[in-house]
């Protein structure tokens, strides 16, 4: 992104709230405390530290004034720009900005949903849309449905690839201690199960949870001083296309395309140096969307790419590590939850899904129906 410099901020503190199903009289904002707590513990900072805090959510209308009023601080910044579950990616590059320029020095970027115990209707007001609502689609799954079918057409692409996401992803969670679903799924069990929306059966579709967290960002001088390896924020872009899928300008090319080649541009990297790679996928066809429009491979090739456990454990590319939003968790809003991910890779803290090479990951959010895109690019110290 233009006007950012690379490595110039880090994130040093990382940390999820409760997830799954959590106890019942809990808020979403009971979360994004939860997760603001643990994250300031994860780099030894307190609440006294803070002075930028971001934040968005759907269950919240004044999110960040909620926020701010639950931890009792006063931050000189703060930001809450909503762009879905794309607005973490956001968040992160504003934080950059601001601490860049003297606004803050610490900045918390924090999120909390309830939706799997109050309902998906009570968690996210859906708005009307004079030329989509009359067709009474089952948003969003109808939207990416859409995407699916487009992509199947014009690139031969196959249910059974689309399976392959889902499958890859349910083995990375099956590493993962605190995934929601680990039960063996193979590409059949995709294939037989309830369709949704064609072509996207239920196990092409992400969980519905509760859960949320937060991430503490600081400069890289004062990086340096804290209790775990930094993980240096060497780029981020963005790239919004659309707000409802009948505006999309080309249902098989996303905003990543635009958002990753402003990332790797301020990394001054390319898709084959990254190590591990966390993508938003709400939807199985999401993974082979973003996969070729981050570079990792041509267009209209993500479903070969995706095939026979090539972004599963042991496979060509670590890919959606801890299980993503088809398994692990997917609190309605997930961009925060990849973040996370990322620096627990760079760190080596993941255990059993660990990647042998991690000293880069592409952490990359999408929000709304494949409207808002941004990547941000993540490094240890021996990438600066």
């Amino acid at each position: 992104m233009e006007g950012l410099k690379r490595g110039a901020a880090a994130i040093v503190g990382v940390a999820e709230s409760d997830l799954g199903q959590v106890a019942e009289g809990m808020s979403p904002m009971d979360l994004v405390a939860q997760g603001t707590q643990r994250a300031l513990a994860d780099c030894g900072l307190t609440l006294k530290d803070v002075d930028g805090l971001f934040c968005a959510m759907t269950q919240q209308r004044m999110s960040i004034t909620s926020m701010i009023e639950y931890l009792g601080i006063a931050p000189k910044f703060i930001g809450s720009s909503m762009t879905g579950g794309s607005s973490f990616e956001f968040h992160v590059a504003q934080a950059v900005a601001a601490i860049e320029a003297g606004l803050c020095s610490v900045a918390v970027i924090g999120y909390g949903s309830t939706q799997r115990s109050v309902g998906r209707r009570a968690a996210s007001q859906r708005e009307v849309n004079p030329y989509e609502t009359p067709f009474n689609p089952f948003l969003p799954t109808s939207a990416y449905a859409l995407a699916a079918s487009r992509h199947m057409h014009q690139y031969g692409t196959t249910r059974e690839q689309l399976a392959e996401v889902a499958v890859a992803a349910r083995k990375w969670a099956q590493l993962n201690p605190v995934a929601w679903e680990k039960k063996d799924l193979t590409v059949a069990d995709v294939l037989k199960s309830r369709m949704i929306s064609h072509p996207l059966s239920v196990r092409d579709c992400c969980l519905v949870t509760d859960g949320g967290g937060a991430m503490v960002i600081t400069s890289a001088a004062r990086a340096k001083s804290l209790k775990k390896a930094p993980a240096y924020i060497l780029g981020c872009g963005h790239g919004i296309t659309h707000m409802n899928i009948s505006s999309m300008p080309d249902l098989t090319v996303t905003g990543a395309v635009e958002a990753g080649r402003a990332a790797y541009k301020m990394a001054k990297l390319s898709a084959k140096d990254m190590d591990v790679v966390e993508l938003y996928d709400a939807f199985t066809i999401n993974t082979i969307l973003f996969l070729e429009d981050l570079g990792f491979c041509q267009k209209g090739e993500g479903g070969p790419f995706v095939s026979g456990g090539n972004i599963a454990p042991g496979g060509g590319l670590a890919v959606n590590t801890n299980g993503g939003g088809l398994s692990y968790c997917h609190p309605g809003m997930y961009g925060l939850l990849i973040l996370i991910e990322g620096v627990r890779q760079l760190r080596g803290e993941c255990g059993e899904r660990q990647s042998k090479k991690h000293d880069t990951a592409m952490v990359h959010g999408n929000g709304g129906v494949l409207s808002a895109q941004a990547s941000v690019i993540l490094g240890t110290g021996a990438t600066l």
